[in-house]
């Protein structure tokens, strides 16, 4: 389909709701996006016409259940151009960061270093903090620079050979940065003979995804913030290092054989995925992916860039607005009006209709850093437009009226 707006927005039946009898504007994305149709139809139509647990059955449910499962993991391969071995779904990109935390876990010793930037998402952020506390290893922080970029010489200096693990944002969730993955892994496999991790849940619904290419051993995001339903995410590994790795979970599904004395486990990507699986929620993410395809990745990476670049200048340009993160960015804004608390933002522009988060974002540590306590957010997709973004400029001036 071509990249157009207006049929886009009709495939998506909460846009047409009314906040206090005005449009509904939707600027919460990186939280989690809205549904078009086809997803919801979709997950619908798993539990209306084959509603069936997977490769346990031979009736025609169970067949027809797991054929659709799998399908929707061929997808999820492909859309990063990972071989079907290497994808394993989990509930979203936390579970998929904390089961490596769990299983590359396992071989950390005493002395060992991990790295992770001072701009994590907390879930890309305590696992780790507490893997060193527990294992007495040492956890040190890449740097973020004042106009919110990675210091790319300082983590050069501050990997080494007891360096095991680096994970890192591919875009931050408050400051919108893109940090350069394909560059930062030629670094760490210089410097280290580290893991490199890449927590891709701003962007991968935002940006055509090569893992190929990207040259990371992991990534991961979730399908919630790509028009999928929750509850289902994919966590993306280098065939050889999942061979290797201990199973996250036991149960059902992730066995080949049991017997009183040992278990053989499953081979992959089924190791990974113990007990009954999302399946509905997967079949969900298999619509997403669809539509997202058919949309084009690259027309949604440059529609939500220009959105995030007109909200930057626009914000900029008001005076009492105070902006986070550098200018070349993606798909979203954090800001503060000047003496006003996000919270305070965010109720008033609620009664103009436009939903924006704010708080820490799941990001104290950076909030620490820049000397706030919160900040407002607001987030793009492919169903979003520039008339929306001068809206929400029109709310800030009632803010800053409000307030003043």
């Amino acid at each position: 389909m071509a990249f157009d707006i207006k049929k886009i927005r009709e495939d998506f039946p909460i846009l047409k709701r009314k906040m206090n009898g005005k449009p509904l504007i939707y600027f919460d994305n990186a939280a989690t996006s809205q549904k078009p149709a086809p997803v919801i139809d979709a997950e619908r139509e798993f539990y209306e016409k084959y509603n069936a647990n997977i490769h346990r059955s031979i009736h025609r449910l169970g067949e027809e259940a797991t054929k659709k499962y799998e399908e929707a993991h061929d997808k999820a391969s492909k859309f990063i151009n990972a071989g079907f071995e290497e994808v394993v779904f989990t509930s979203g990109t936390t579970e998929s960061l904390n089961l490596l935390a769990y299983s590359l876990g396992s071989e950390i010793k005493e002395g060992d270093e991990m790295v992770i930037s001072q701009a994590e998402h907390h879930s890309n952020f305590v696992q780790w903090q507490q893997l060193a506390k527990n294992k007495r290893a040492k956890l040190k922080f890449a740097e973020i620079t004042d106009d919110g970029t990675l210091d790319l010489g300082q983590l050069s200096r501050i990997l080494n050979k007891k360096t095991r693990i680096v994970s890192l944002f591919h875009v931050s969730n408050v400051l919108g940065t893109i940090n350069p993955i394909k560059k930062i892994s030629k670094i760490i496999k210089e410097k280290s003979n580290a893991c490199f991790i890449v927590d891709a849940a701003q962007s991968a619904p935002h940006m055509k995804l090569n893992v190929k290419e990207l040259g990371c051993d992991f990534l991961a995001f979730s399908g919630h913030k790509m028009l999928a339903p929750t509850g289902i995410g994919v966590l993306y590994g280098k065939q050889e290092l999942l061979e290797k790795m201990q199973p996250f979970m036991f149960g059902g599904e992730m066995i080949k054989h049991v017997t009183f004395e040992d278990t053989k486990f499953n081979d992959l990507p089924w190791k990974f995925e113990a007990g009954t699986a999302n399946i509905a929620q997967a079949i969900g993410l298999g619509a997403a992916i669809d539509y997202l395809n058919k949309a084009g990745m690259q027309n949604i990476e440059r529609h939500d860039a220009e959105l995030a670049k007109y909200c930057y200048r626009l914000l900029d340009s008001m005076g009492d607005v105070e902006i986070y993160g550098p200018e070349e960015r993606n798909s979203l804004v954090s800001f503060n009006v000047k003496n006003v608390h996000a919270h305070d933002t965010a109720a008033v522009l609620d009664s103009e209709g436009i939903a924006v988060r704010a708080g820490h974002h799941c990001a104290m540590p950076l909030h620490s850093l820049l000397g706030i306590p919160a900040s407002a957010r607001a987030s793009f997709y492919l169903y979003n437009t520039k008339e929306e973004i001068d809206a929400l400029g029109e709310g800030l001036k009632k803010v800053s009226k409000v307030f003043s």
